[in-house]
């Protein structure tokens, strides 16, 4: 079982500090390009985007370069903002198979909806570079369950080289449904939804009078610390993420967001959400989908359909892209190949998929937006994040490199383990290779 997290409280240390930017953000315009905003348009020939302290200040065609600064003449290369990874658990697991390097989920720690997975996110998680190297800047990071639907509370974090990783701490809850919800409610659906319904009025119980809230420990159905975790999913100020692949599932959902509208749900997964698209659509709520299922790897995947995200979109549905059960804990680079395919669908007879500005926005802005933080980032849009990324070819091609990443306006190095390793061996040296390798 995985290493218990910090709680909430131990995680209070100087909030602000987390959403600062850091002070070597550069002045810089990125001139000649072609340019893509990210907010579901196509690229533009001819771009610039100027960025100064690590925010975006303009970006477009026309666009005037200050003087005085950075310049840097793109060449016509694709630029971009950075991947916005939609779902993954970067930065808190680095071997799965050992204890003390994953941090994902409680263990038997007692507590539940009040854990905070930002205390454990590692910057230098060999992960985070070589996502970085990608072109991934941001990523929704969340913890997993055990012994109870919820999971706690997820972080978004850049992917910068520094110690100053998490950009924003309880960002969301996050909670498991269907299969993976039964499984932790005892074994059926009917005792998940109990327990949902229960925990929710609970809270609604304690934000009337928490002074006459009974803790009875860790082996409480709710303690005082999962109550006061779940007071500001209730009140509709935290998203409330819930992994769900059944349609049927979503529905019970959206029935009980009736009784209670203040929620804002997020569907994670969402395999068979295009069976039901216009009632997700009705509701307002966003999803984070798995882009390509297409088989039916359990019995609430039964409709799975590579066109999923294509008709979900086409009912009106936000649609972002995210990596949950798809080694989320190091392939966030996945879901600009995801993205691609979706564009290649389109030209699939019978199949959905999205054009081209569509796709990059489900791996950029969407993300964001699904969170409530499409102000602040996912594309190039003035006043978001100085996220930017260089690219030697169409981003969403299998073959394309970053030559520059940008995160809050800082140009990252590029190098990682799998860069160093390719230069190890792409030119050995004797005297320079491991044991085994001498001649």
């Amino acid at each position: 079982m995985t290493r218990k997290l910090l709680l909430a409280a131990t995680a209070a240390l100087a909030p602000m500090a987390f959403l600062a930017a850091p002070a070597a953000a550069q002045t810089v315009a990125i001139t000649n390009a072609r340019l893509v905003i990210g907010d579901g348009g196509q690229p533009v020939e001819g771009g610039t985007v100027v960025i100064r302290d690590g925010k975006v200040v303009a970006a477009g065609t026309g666009v005037a370069v200050p003087a005085g600064i950075r310049v840097i003449d793109a060449g016509g290369k694709w630029v971009s903002p950075g991947i916005f990874a939609g779902f993954t658990r970067l930065g808190i697991v680095e071997v799965d198979g050992v204890d003390q390097t994953n941090d994902t989920g409680p263990g038997n720690v007692g507590f539940h909806a009040a854990i905070d997975v930002a205390p454990a996110v590692n910057p230098k998680s060999s992960p985070i570079a070589i996502n970085r190297a990608e072109g991934i800047t941001r990523a929704v990071v969340a913890p997993d369950n055990s012994g109870s639907i919820f999971a706690g509370q997820g972080a978004i974090i850049d992917l910068g080289a520094d110690m100053d990783a998490v950009s924003k701490p309880r960002a969301f809850q996050f909670m498991e449904w269907g299969e993976s919800g039964a499984r932790a409610a005892g074994g059926s659906r009917p005792a998940a939804y109990a327990a949902l319904r229960n925990v929710l009025f609970e809270v609604r119980d304690y934000i009337r009078a928490p002074g006459s809230y009974v803790d009875r420990g860790k082996d409480a159905f709710l303690t005082r610390a999962d109550a006061e975790a779940l007071v500001p999913v209730v009140q509709g100020r935290m998203p409330l993420l819930v992994h769900v692949e059944r349609a049927s599932d979503m529905l019970v959902l959206l029935q009980l967001r009736k009784e209670m509208p203040g929620l804002k749900l997020v569907f994670v997964g969402a395999t068979e959400g295009w069976t039901v698209a216009p009632q997700i659509a009705a509701a307002g709520v966003p999803v984070i989908a798995t882009a390509l299922n297409d088989l039916p790897e359990s019995f609430e995947q039964l409709a799975a359909s590579q066109s999923n995200i294509g008709r979900m979109a086409a009912a009106g549905v936000v649609v972002a892209i995210g990596t949950i059960n798809q080694d989320e804990a190091r392939q966030a680079r996945w879901e600009k190949q995801y993205a691609g395919n979706l564009v290649a669908l389109t030209r699939v007879p019978g199949a959905t998929g999205l054009d081209w500005g569509a796709a990059f926005a489900a791996i950029s802005s969407r993300p964001a937006e699904a969170l409530g933080l499409g102000g602040e980032f996912g594309s190039l849009k003035p006043g978001r994040r100085g996220d930017v990324v260089i690219w030697d070819g169409d981003p969403l091609e299998i073959g394309t490199s970053a030559v520059n990443v940008f995160i809050d306006g800082v140009e990252q190095p590029l190098e990682n383990r799998w860069t160093r390793l390719r230069q190890r061996y792409l030119d050995p040296k004797d005297g320079a290779l491991p044991k085994a390798y001498q001649r």
